[in-house]
């Protein structure tokens, strides 16, 4: 197959999709399609909301004469297309099942035009077998074409990592796979055509899901050791940082350091593997162990702030509280499964007064989200206790001690604050 041929459509416009999208439409004719018009108008006018991509990047690729991008609600404007990459978010629900409805939805919007040697790729996170036994039965049904025979899939698990601008799209090695050899080989020269890093072929769809589940589930485990062993030398009076400091002087000790683990892909990954593995009836103890581990920090943060405050004589109720970040991670203004908000929700039920300074989160799609206000400028004002839950670099200028009234506690979750100023390290 040519690749000079391929015109290609990116179902999903985020912090995965629009990426993708650009540095394909730099070699190829693209179709980024999302089914949110005010993001596709945003988009159309030259900026990324998500700072995933800079306004210069795309819209170089917005007016390309050859080859270039065009970004649409429109169905039929994939109608034209000969590859189709998925690139929908599949989160959890509140029970931390599997959600694969936008999954289900996009190839649905695929199998409508569907055509006889169309190649669709996802790479949305998945459990091993969810492009076979569920995206296929889809394509097939909404297409009327039958698989492997007219048309065929590959899987290509995305590797962002949101507000990192070293580690970019083409420069993170690809992991590629296809529904027959040939066609895996098709796959693998696609994003070989685009990816500087490399990719490495895997020997089936299968093994190309598990080792995106399983690369998050391992950091996962990782984070919930150093978590409890953070539980462990706070009841011990010893500073993790510092003994982390001093294992990382052997050669092959994991650098890893404990915190709030929460965003679209390690908080959520793991569930997607559990959910896997109890359907063939096996149920996996050490990765939802580090799951519940993880997902308790939020309330243990706040817990530990309480005692703080009490040890300083001051009144927990009405408490003023000062939270620096609602972000999953640093510089970065993804909201999503952020675990600053568990810091925040159980500092309320104690009856506090928090306010959350973030200039990186939207302060609209934190109140949609979770029905709580940011507050934009905390000049001149005093708090009883000051919260460090993401090391956003713009936290580095503040003068943390101005904004401190008399026996403040600083509690640094990251552990990235100059340790004279801080109370407690996490």
């Amino acid at each position: 197959m040519n690749l000079q041929d391929k015109k290609i459509a990116v179902i999903g416009l985020g912090y995965v999709g629009l990426p993708l999208a650009v540095e394909f439409a730099k070699k190829y004719k693209v179709i980024g399609f999302d089914i949110n018009q005010s993001r596709v108008n945003a988009l159309n006018g030259g900026h990324d909301a998500t700072l995933e991509v800079s306004d210069e990047n795309l819209q170089s690729v917005l007016n390309l004469e050859d080859n270039g991008i065009k970004l649409s609600c429109n169905t039929s404007d994939l109608a034209s297309c000969n590859v189709y990459i998925v690139t929908v978010p599949t989160p959890v629900d509140k029970n931390n099942r599997p959600i694969l409805t936008p999954l289900i939805k996009a190839s649905e919007t695929i199998g409508k035009v569907l055509k006889k040697g169309d190649i669709v790729i996802y790479e949305s996170t998945v459990y091993p077998g969810v492009t076979e036994d569920d995206c296929v039965p889809v394509l097939e049904k909404e297409s009327g074409l039958k698989f492997n025979k007219d048309f065929f899939c590959g899987y290509s698990p995305e590797r962002i990592n949101p507000g990192d601008k070293t580690h970019t799209v083409t420069k993170i090695k690809k992991v590629t796979s296809g529904s027959t050899p040939e066609i895996g080989a098709v796959v693998n020269e696609l994003y070989l055509s685009i990816i500087t890093a490399g990719t490495h072929l895997a020997p089936s769809l299968k093994v190309a899901e598990a080792a995106k589940v399983i690369e998050n589930a391992q950091r996962d485990i990782n984070i919930a050791f150093v978590n409890e062993l953070a539980k462990i030398f706070n009841k011990l009076d010893i500073d993790t940082h510092a003994v982390l400091a001093a294992a990382a002087s052997k050669w092959n000790f994991l650098p890893f350091k404990p915190g709030l683990v929460g965003g679209h892909c390690i908080g959520v990954d793991p569930y997607y593997l559990a959910q896997k593995a109890q359907e063939v009836g096996y149920h996996p103890e050490i990765i939802l162990a580090g799951r519940r581990l993880n997902d308790s920090m939020g309330e243990y943060v706040a817990t530990e702030v309480l005692k703080l405050l009490v040890q300083n004589e001051i009144p927990v109720k009405n408490a003023k509280v000062l939270m620096l970040g609602i972000t999953f991670k640093e510089n970065c203004p993804d909201i999503r499964n952020t675990k600053a908000i568990d810091v925040y929700r159980q500092l309320k039920d104690f009856h506090m007064d928090v306010e959350v300074y973030d200039p990186w989160a939207n302060a609209e799609e934190v109140q949609h989200e979770y029905g709580m206000d940011t507050v934009a400028d905390i000049t001149g004002k005093k708090y009883d206790a000051i919260i460090h839950t993401v090391a956003h670099d713009k936290f580095k200028k503040l003068d943390l001690k101005a904004l401190q009234n008399k026996n403040a506690v600083v509690y640094d979750v990251k552990g990235t604050l100059p340790e004279s100023i801080v109370t407690k390290r996490l």
